[in-house]
Formats: structure tokens, sequence, C-alpha cells
């Protein structure tokens, strides 16, 4: 991997590639193009995905029209009632919305939907972007299934500044109307390998799809580049011990869709892969270093080590991290995330901000040097010495992530 490589896949990849659209597929096309190029055994394997096309969406609020982009996944039909802005969704908070459509200033999670359901709300107003922002852009959103459950109302998603001015107008009623077609399509992961000179594996994991305004140079044809960088790195030093497994996954960005596909249809292999090394947004000019484990502590501790002999600045933490390292450990391999951080000043991701101008090829090829001979240790062991008991503080964490268990509230 050098600079001339980065520069060209960062070019071949700087679109918009959505779960189950052609964009999508056609990076998987070209990230399994590279793949073969660099000798590994590549193959993809698909999975189903719900989709919609929404055909209307509308806002209003006392008559006047806002604009606006419908959930995706929400259903079809209107609804018209008072606005509720709750900042807050407290069980104080929660008695407001009885017939009211809700504006919060959150995304429609889990808890805070059946919650609002439950409490009587009738539709739902989100927003992003900055007020500070010369755009206007509105990005689209999805009611996710596993959030709905099959619960559908109306929901709209509009822009910061007509957020703002929506509280300020403080409108007697609102009204939203959607109307959509839902289907089912497929998305796809990207799979390489290297075999070991054992039957068991070290699993790689980076997600190559975006969100609807991004071109996701940083979240994540970063992390992806980072793969195939680690692919060149370790190739000629191979057969290691533990094969290696590399997993372009599809569909992260609306539910960590890919891993899970690959976790589900995987179940009985899973006890021959020892460890999962993610890697979602690396090489920014600036920003931390961080590491995620979702494993015993003694990785975190030997990560520290590692990162000290070599004078490379660490943020670890033992902890769940949202993305394609999540699925493995639920499903009892022990994993961790690598990620370059950068201040929000400096970098943004899920908008059009998110652009290969934030990366530093210097940086990517420093990150992906560190995670090459961090993984080397790991695949090259006599035995990898990570435990497979996933520790019973993560798995409370995956518990709460993963919607089995509801976050205590402090």
């Amino acid at each position: 991997m050098n600079q001339e490589t980065i520069r060209e896949i960062l070019n071949r990849t700087d679109r918009v590639r959505c779960s189950g659209s052609a964009e999508e597929k056609e990076t998987a096309a070209y990230l399994e193009s590279l793949c073969r190029e660099r000798g590994a055994n590549v193959y993809r394997e698909s999975f189903e995905v719900d989709v919609a096309e929404v055909h209307t969406a509308k806002l209003t609020a006392d008559g006047r029209e806002i604009p606006c982009i419908g959930y995706t996944l929400c259903g079809s039909g209107s609804v018209e009632a008072p606005l509720c802005y709750l900042p807050n969704t407290d069980k104080a908070s929660l008695c407001l919305a009885q017939g009211k459509i809700v504006l919060l200033d959150t995304g429609i999670t889990y808890w805070v939907y059946h919650d609002l359901l439950d409490a009587g709300a009738v539709g739902f107003i989100t927003y992003d972007g900055d007020v500070h922002y010369e755009d206007r852009d509105i990005d689209r959103k999805r009611l996710r299934p596993y959030v709905s459950l099959g619960r559908k109302v109306p929901c709209v998603n509009i822009n910061a500044k007509d957020a703002f001015a929506l509280v300020q107008a403080a409108p007697a009623t609102v009204a939203i109307r959607v109307e959509q077609t839902e289907s089912v399509t497929t998305s796809q992961n990207v799979i390489a390998e290297i075999p070991g000179r054992t039957d068991e594996w070290i699993a790689l994991t980076a997600h190559y799809d975006t969100t609807p305004l991004s071109h996701g140079a940083y979240d994540n044809m970063s992390g992806c580049i980072g793969l195939l960088g680690i692919l060149d790195a370790l190739k000629e030093k191979a057969p290691l011990r533990y094969g290696l497994r590399f997993i372009f996954c599809g569909s992260e960005e609306i539910g960590l869709l890919g891993s899970k596909a690959y976790t589900a249809a995987h179940e009985k292999d899973l006890e021959k892969i020892a460890l999962n090394i993610n890697l979602d947004m690396i090489g920014t000019y600036m920003g931390r270093f961080i590491a995620c484990v979702s494993a015993e502590d003694k990785l975190l501790h030997y990560l520290e080590y590692m990162c000290a002999l070599r004078g490379w600045g660490l943020a670890g933490r033992q902890d769940v991290y949202s993305s394609d390292s999540t699925p493995f450990a639920d499903n009892g391999v022990p994993a961790l995330s690598f990620a370059r951080i950068a201040p929000k000043s400096q970098a943004t991701i899920h908008n059009r901000y998110d652009t290969k101008a934030l990366l530093s090829e210097e940086q990517l090829l420093a990150d992906i040097g560190f995670i090459a001979d961090f993984t080397q240790s790991m695949a090259d062991a006599v035995r990898c010495p990570v435990s497979k008991d996933i520790p019973e503080n993560i798995q409370n964490k995956l518990d709460e992530y993963l919607l089995r268990k509801r976050k205590k509230e402090n």
C-alpha cells in the first residue's frame, strides 16, 4: 500500500453508496477485484435488507410547508396534531406526548420510540445538520425494523435551522403526510482469505457503505483501505499460524446488518475465529487513535504495553463499539475496534463533509502499519492468547446495545 494507491481507491469510491443501492454493489465488486489482484481467495455473500421508496413527504405547521424528508419504512399515512417539542424523555416529559406530534433533539431510538408511542404520540419529527452550517441538507432517515417492531407512525426529518424556527414559531398544529412503497433487496459482504498453517482464523472487518448524504471517505473507506493495506503487508509473510479473513461489510450504517448476517450465516464456524479486529475510521490529519476492546481486559493491557514500547499514542477502553465488532463479540468472538477519532470541528461523518479531503495519506499508512503489526502478533502466535470468554461487564453492555436489556438511567 502506498499513497498513490490510496488516492486511486479514494477517487474510485468517491460517491454515496447506501445499503442495497447499485453504488454499494459496484463498490463491492471493486473491492473484490482489489483483493483478487492481491492474490487472496475472494467471494461474496448476499443478504436481504428492507428498503422503501418514499413518494410523498410533507410537513406543514399552521398550513405553512416545511422542507422535510420522510423516514423510510415508517409506513404510509397522514396525521395532524398539536406539536410537542420534547428535549427530555423522562416520565414527566412523556406525559406531554399524548395525542401530539413530537419533535425530538435525538434520532428515533428503540426505547424512546416505544415509550412515546405508549404515551400516545402520533407522529415524529427529527432534525440534523447545524444552525451554523451554510447548507440546508436533510438526511434520509430510516425507521429500522428492529426498532419499530411493526409499530409504524408517520415520521419526517428536517434541517436544524427549520427545527429552531418551528419551536420559535410555536404553531398550534402540525401535519405530516408520508406515502411510500416498501420492499426487500440485497446487500453483500465481500470476503477475502489468506489461509494459515492451521484451520483457525483472525477475522478483520470494515464496512464500505455510507449514509445518504455522505461520500464516506473517513466513514469508512479509510477502514477498507486499512484492510487492503494489512493484506498487502502480511501476504508476503503468509502462511502465518492463523489464517486472515478480511470481511468488507455492507449495510453497517443501517444497523450492522452485514456483520450480523455474517455471524448468523457462519454460527458454527465462529469457534474457529480466535479474534475479530475491526477498523472504522482511521487516517485523519487530526484526532486520537483509539482501541475499544470487547474482550478481556488483558487484551487492552497488551495494547497499552505495545503502544508504550513504540511511542504510539492510544486511548483505550474496554467497552462495546457501535460498529461491526459488536456482532462478533455477541457471538462469543473476542473483538476490538481501532479508529482515529477526529475532533468534530475537524472531521464529521454522516453528512456532505465526509470527503477524502479529511484524510492524510501519511497518517493512513502509519495507522495501517501499527494495526498490521498488531494483527501479525496475534496471527503468528503459537496460540492466540485472548480468552474466548466474553466478560460479564461486556456481555451486559452487549445486551443493552442490542436492545435485550434496558440501560439503567443515572
